[in-house]
């Protein structure tokens, strides 16, 4: 969602970056650019006009023009006033135990798969802990029996409790999931509450009644970025009804605009606590506005690239590779395993979006796909390949070769090249331990 920002802002600001000149005129050709890209991201006109108003302000007011590197100044002050807008630099968001969290949202805004990613982000912060949370979830969504279905499968996938319960009423039914909720002292309960096509009095009211009857600590409203700027006035109506504390924004990984997000907080004064970033259980972030800010502008988000991997690859994994490393050797069950790690992160498509200068790379969907299926193709083949072929691949043979191309369902020039990999592999960790580097990484 926020690639096409991305990719504009990246493409606006590489003509400003390193220019000795700065003038008033590039200010201004820079602000109408922007403007073009925010307005074409499907921001609000209003939203898009305060913002280069705050900009240009602020270009004003710290002498831009007369700076050592007017440029690079420039894009700081368009830099600081993205983070402001997009939510400023607060604390990550995290639940206060134990606490009741109601969450609502329309049909088909992915309610339901968000509170299971929900449950798993907050069981994975206590693992990292070294902890473990009693976390209960239930659904009062009465309407689409289905999404109670759902949501008690997703629990035994993300280890919580499930509670139905045998009231018909929706809020007869909150008031007895939250009595079990205290008897059995859970530290979370995640309540399900009924969506619609639409807003509708009946689905407010009733909101309101639970609302009133349970006092949740947290009211968390879920939207559909795809719905664009109708998302803002859907929180808008939630906002004056029921009221909540925060919003998580889900599908970011379709191809619509950003200008949701964008919007969000400078509209309704709500902070963007998370956002869902695919379908699988663990595509869900923490919305941090100043990582998010860097991202936009093309500076890439190594932060969380780093935290991924500490979240997905294990301790004695990492080690055992380090140590390869640094014994200046690499063969293909190394080589495997980083496949491995890399595929645990996630796909070639959502990690180069972390990567500094990736977003003005113009890499296409064909060739992201082409790196996925290679990838895929590599693992295959070493799958193929017994014990000792893949810790000296040099025995390989073209009787060997031909073996393994028939196992793996690939042809010889497939293995060749993924041996050509590894030897630019060994070639990088050779340079790297020249250098002295791989201690740091």
């Amino acid at each position: 969602m926020f690639d096409f920002l991305s990719e504009k802002f990246s493409s606006i600001f590489s003509r400003l970056t390193g220019q000795g000149h700065f003038s008033e005129k590039n200010v201004n050709e820079t602000l109408l650019k922007i403007k073009e890209t925010l307005l074409e991201a499907d921001v609000p006109f209003q939203v898009v006009e305060n913002f280069l108003q705050e900009v240009l302000e602020q270009v004003k007011g710290q002498k831009v023009f007369n700076s050592l590197k007017p440029s690079e100044h420039f894009i700081k002050i368009v830099h600081d006033k993205l983070v402001a807008f997009l939510g400023g630099t607060t604390a990550p968001f995290s639940f206060q135990l134990p606490s009741v969290v109601m969450v609502m949202g329309l049909q088909g805004s992915g309610k339901t798969t968000t509170i299971a990613k929900l449950v798993h982000s907050v069981q994975q912060q206590a693992v990292a802990r070294g902890k473990k949370r009693s976390i209960l979830v239930a659904s009062v969504d009465f309407y689409r029996p289905a999404a109670i279905d759902q949501l008690e499968i997703l629990s035994k996938q993300v280890d919580a409790t499930f509670y139905r319960s045998s009231q018909a009423n929706p809020v007869q039914a909150a008031e007895d999931i939250y009595r079990y909720y205290k008897n059995n002292g859970f530290d979370l309960l995640f309540l399900d509450t009924a969506g619609r096509l639409h807003v509708d009095e009946t689905m407010l009211a009733e909101l309101q009644k639970i609302d009133h009857k349970l006092q949740p600590r947290y009211k968390l409203l879920v939207l559909d970025s795809m719905t664009g700027q109708e998302s803002l006035h859907i929180a808008q109506v939630f906002e004056e009804k029921i009221g909540f504390n925060g919003s998580i924004l889900t599908k970011l990984d379709s191809d619509t605009r950003a200008g949701a997000a964008f919007a969000f907080r400078y509209t309704l004064k709500k902070p963007l606590l998370y956002v869902g970033i695919g379908e699988k259980i663990a595509d869900l972030e923490l919305f941090r506005p100043d990582r998010m800010a860097n991202r936009i502008l093309g500076m890439g988000d190594l932060q969380t690239l780093l935290e991924r991997a500490e979240e997905k690859i294990k301790k004695n994994e990492q080690d055992s590779l380090q140590k390869s490393f640094m014994q200046g050797k690499m063969n293909l069950n190394d080589f495997a395993q980083q496949l491995d790690m890399m595929s645990r992160m996630g796909s070639i498509s959502q990690l180069v979006k972390y990567i500094p200068g990736m977003a003005g790379a113009r890499i296409s969907p064909e060739m992201l796909e082409k790196g996925e299926l290679e990838v895929r193709r590599f693992k295959a083949i070493i799958s193929s390949m017994t014990p000792k072929e893949r810790i000296y691949p040099k025995i390989l043979d073209a009787s060997r070769k031909q073996r393994i191309a028939k196992g793996a369902g690939v042809t010889v020039s497939d293995i060749n090249e993924l041996l050509d990999r590894l030897a630019q592999s060994q070639q990088f960790v050779k340079l790297f331990k020249k250098l002295g580097k791989l201690p740091g990484m």
